[in-house]
Order: structure tokens, then C-alpha cells, then sequence
């Protein structure tokens, strides 16, 4: 009889430039989407943590429970932990007065716990070998513990660090465009640099965010959040419909 996990659809994208491209505007998008609700809506970090929490639960439950990879809602479940992260993350870091070093430090600690716990139970933490509902938990629980990691990062430097956003969005873009020059130029795991990808990509999102949202005394555009949102999502449905995503693996 064939193995279950041989038969199990890969329903993750795989890693093209595409990805990273969608990658990038739905962390953006979680940045000024979480400020929007917490602080244009006057909602609080707490609030906002408890909403978006639960549309990434909803999210991911419909993404487990399905059969087969669906972009849109593999992308929306994306957007709720970039969303999620947001909110999480400013709500450690400034309402519980752990602070940024404190915040990235705790939150490290737990993604290297998420990815130690997965490596351990299943022995691969590649998104090819990402084919059972377990591995699936694993990737998503990964995630949501990156991206909120992703914009604790992205604050501390762009504030406590003193660089502004423009200077973040600066060293993080330098950061990815070291580990493309390292994936091309040797043999170092790809696996390896596809998290630390994945990790960075979400401050760089979040001081971009914060350049358009924040007020001009503290560095930003002043731009209307819920206008952000609205452009960045449709930037997304758009290179959702328009670029054919294939799942990283499909079983033969």
C-alpha cells in the first residue's frame, strides 16, 4: 500500500523569486494592517493580538484541512501571521515593558525551540519535505514565531539602535542580499538560508511599513494606513493571479 505522507500533496509554494516578492509585500502589508487596527483603530496591542490570533487559527485550519495547494489561501494565511506578529510583538515589547532587546531575545529563543522541536520529531525542517499534517503544524508554528521575531527585530533597529527607517530597511536589504550572494556562491544549506531569509524579510517589511505609516518627525510618510493596506493587498492579488505558483512537492 503506499505510504500516506508519498500520497500527501505538498500545499506550500515552492521558492521562487516570485515567492519572496509576495513574501516581502505581505510583511509590509502585516505592518501597516496590525498599526492600523491597534493604533488608527485605537484598539491596543492586546486587542489586536486577540483578533488577528484568531484569524491565523482560522487560517491555518482551513490550510491544513485542505487538499491541495491553493495560493490564496496560503497567502492569507501568511498575511495573519505577519499581521499577528505585528500586534504580538508590539504588545511584548512595549505593553508588557520587555522592551526590543528583551522582546527579539525571547522570541529567538522560541523559534530556535520551534525549529530544534521539528528537526527532532521529523528529522527535516526543508519546506520540500513539508507533505503531512504534522510537518504542516510544525512550518506554521515556525512561522507565526518568525515573523513576530521578524518585527521586534525591525523596531529595535530602526528606534532603540537610532538608524530610522530608512537605515533598517537599509541593513536588512543589505542582510538578504548577503545570503543571496551566499546561496549562489557556495554550498552552505539551503535549508539554513531559506529561514534566515524568511526571518529577515519580515523587519525589512516591518521599517518599510513603519517608513509609510509613521509620522514625519519620527521618520516616516505619514501615509494613510488603511490606504497602505489597501494597495499592498491588491499588489498581492495581483501577483497571486497573474504568476502560476506550483507547490514545492508533489507526490508521484
Amino acid at each position: 500500500m503506499e505510504n500516506t505522507a508519498e500520497r500527501y500533496l505538498s500545499k506550500v509554494p515552492e521558492v521562487t523569486l516570485i515567492f519572496w516578492i509576495i513574501k516581502v509585500a505581505a510583511t509590509t502589508l502585516g505592518e501597516t494592517g496590525g498599526d492600523a487596527v491597534t493604533m488608527s483603530m485605537k484598539l491596543g496591542y492586546l486587542v489586536g493580538t486577540v483578533i488577528f490570533a484568531a484569524m491565523f487559527l482560522v487560517a491555518v485550519a482551513f490550510q491544513i484541512k485542505a487538499k491541495r495547494f491553493h495560493p490564496l489561501l496560503y497567502w492569507t494565511t501568511i498575511i495573519a501571521t505577519t499581521t499577528v506578529g505585528t500586534t504580538m510583538a508590539d504588545y511584548a515589547d512595549r505593553s508588557l515593558g520587555i522592551g526590543y532587546a528583551g522582546g527579539a531575545s525571547l522570541l529567538l529563543a522560541l523559534l530556535a525551540a520551534s525549529l530544534g522541536r521539528w528537526y527532532w520529531t521529523l528529522g527535516s525542517l526543508s519546506v520540500e519535505s513539508i507533505r503531512t499534517p504534522k510537518s504542516e503544524m510544525f512550518y506554521w508554528v515556525t512561522i507565526m514565531f518568525s515573523q513576530t521575531l521578524g518585527t521586534a527585530l525591525g523596531d529595535w533597529t530602526a528606534d532603540s539602535m537610532g538608524v530610522g527607517y530608512g537605515g533598517g530597511a537599509i541593513i536588512f536589504g543589505s542582510l538578504l542580499l548577503l545570503v543571496v550572494m551566499i546561496y549562489y556562491w557556495t554550498g552552505i544549506s539551503r535549508t539554513l538560508l531559506f529561514w534566515a531569509a524568511f526571518v529577515l524579510t519580515r523587519p525589512l517589511g516591518a521599517v518599510v511599513g513603519d517608513f509609510l505609516d509613521k509620522p514625519p518627525g519620527a521618520g516616516g510618510l505619514a501615509l494613510s494606513r488603511y490606504a497602505d493596506s489597501e494597495v499592498l493587498l491588491l499588489f498581492i492579488l495581483t501577483c497571486i493571479l497573474f504568476f502560476r505558483q506550483r507547490p514545492a512537492v508533489e507526490s508521484h
